[in-house]
């Protein structure tokens, strides 16, 4: 598992990374009674494909539609099929005209980009939450990344002062070791962690250290790909951010908190 060194050198070196620091493996009396939420940005709780069409659009490419944008490989989900591959490999080959790009996409995140519908209450009333440890642990794309979410956050309404923390990893991290971390640091009993995510590697991650996953299939990868190409449950696989944010809340015991899809 790749992790940040920094984080390593703030868990507990078990072999399991369940327990917190300076706590032995019956150190269940040392949990706190909060619950912990951790949610993805893009994809999760940001309509991320509507801000990175956008910014092709404006350079002269398409990524294509959200449907063969979710059933590609991570390499290719930037370089389009094969009616756009061409013209967006042309795009994309310097580093000028990379920096370009993603210049243009952290103005569209910071400027224009939105949560999808029910994110902002459904966050809101998490934050608003005193038994709730709230906050994001992403990978995002844009230049200082942590300043262009909590920026986007903050222009959607979001007190981004209520999150416990924001963190942005680099594109090819497993967040296992983020998590692990965080719930160490709050003390958090992992049965009372709950985990949102549009990946599978999510999902893995989640399980990993023990959490409970919410996997949104309307992000980054569909519906089949996560649950036939890297068998996650069905049980866990929210189809519309209203679903997610029903189950999500259900789970918490957040009666009306967020209406039934």
């Amino acid at each position: 598992m790749s992790m940040n060194p920094w984080l390593y050198s703030q868990i507990c070196h078990t072999d399991d990374l369940y327990w917190p620091a300076g706590c032995g493996r019956g150190g269940e009396a040392m949990f706190s009674n909060e619950k912990l939420v951790i949610l993805d940005a893009d994809g999760t709780t940001i309509d991320a494909f509507t801000a990175i069409a956008k910014t092709f659009c404006r350079h002269g490419m398409d990524i294509g539609d959200l449907e063969r944008f979710q059933k590609r490989h991570n390499l290719f989900k930037y370089l389009g099929g094969a009616k756009e591959f061409p013209l967006n490999l042309k795009q994309q080959l310097t580093t000028t005209k990379r920096s370009k790009l993603l210049g243009t996409l952290t103005e569209v995140y910071r400027e224009e980009a939105l949560l999808y519908p029910g994110m902002r209450e459904l966050i809101g009333r998490l934050i608003a939450d005193p038994d709730i440890r709230i906050g994001v642990i992403t990978r995002n794309i844009t230049h200082q990344p942590e300043a262009t979410l909590r920026t986007l956050f903050a222009r959607e309404g979001i007190d981004v002062g209520g999150f416990d923390f924001l963190l942005h990893l680099p594109l090819k991290e497993n967040k296992a070791g983020s998590f692990a971390w965080v719930r160490a640091k709050y003390r958090v009993n992992p049965a009372r962690c709950y985990v949102c995510g549009d990946e599978h590697k999510d999902y893995r991650a989640a399980v990993a250290t023990g959490m409970h996953p919410f996997i949104a299939s309307y992000g980054f990868e569909d519906h089949a790909r996560l649950a036939r190409k890297y068998t996650v449950p069905e049980a866990v696989i929210s189809d519309t951010p209203q679903a997610l944010g029903w189950r999500l809340s259900n789970a918490l015991g957040m009666c009306g908190a967020f209406p039934a899809p």
